[in-house]
């Protein structure tokens, strides 16, 4: 069973270290390319939300006011995602929010991350860009809730991911199709990103004796 925890985190700026905090977090359950379950929750970030930003993310100061704490959230999310690999759209960003937040929580994360934007460079290299929403589109992927949200966006990541799962496994054997491939694709050089599929090709078939 192929299953990844698909996470998106709403914020109050780019960085934690410069003092920012979630606003919202998102994750759905993908097992074998089907969405099974969900977890979302506002969270109060103990400071204020940049105008720019409420803009953004449609995510008041009111409707985060009564919300739980960020130590609360992460204590539920933690209980959710528990062994599963995660995946984000520019994963470095959430990582760093999820980390934050869970060591304020005295947690750490379990699993490594992967990276739908950085395979999706390698995948899909004639897109105008690899924005989540542009990807979307030109993929003709399903659209639910509003971009910026971070379920939502959780959500659209998610029929992105099983979309490049798809995509690969008619590339290789779809047993090899792991999240820890995924990680080794994703540092590829985008230039040399249909010979590391070749060699893996090859690989398996010397595994198996195939020829």
């Amino acid at each position: 069973m192929k299953t990844f925890a698909v996470i998106d985190f709403e914020t109050t700026g780019l960085s934690p270290d410069l003092g920012d905090r979630a606003t919202e977090v998102g994750v759905v359950i993908l097992s074998n390319g089907q969405i099974v379950d969900s977890y979302q929750s506002l969270i109060n970030p103990g400071r204020a939300i940049p105008a720019f930003v409420q803009e953004l993310t449609g995510i008041s100061n009111g409707m985060v006011r009564n919300a739980p704490d960020g130590a609360s959230v992460m204590q539920a999310l933690h209980a959710f995602v528990g062994d599963i690999p995660f995946i984000a759209h520019n994963a470095s960003f959430d990582a760093k929010f999820l980390d934050a937040e869970y060591a304020r929580a005295g947690l750490r994360r379990r699993t490594e991350f992967a990276c739908s934007l950085l395979l999706a460079r390698r995948m899909y290299p004639d897109m105008p860009n690899h924005k989540l929403g542009t990807l979307v589109r030109y993929l003709s992927l399903p659209v639910k809730g509003d971009y910026h949200r971070a379920l939502a966006d959780a959500e659209m990541t998610a029929h992105l991911l099983a979309r490049m799962l798809e995509d690969l496994e008619q590339q290789l054997d779809p047993d090899l199709v792991s999240h820890a491939v995924l990680n080794q694709l994703q540092r590829v050089p985008k230039k040399n990103f249909a010979a590391a599929i070749l060699r893996m090709k090859e690989k398996e078939k010397e595994k198996t004796g195939v020829r």
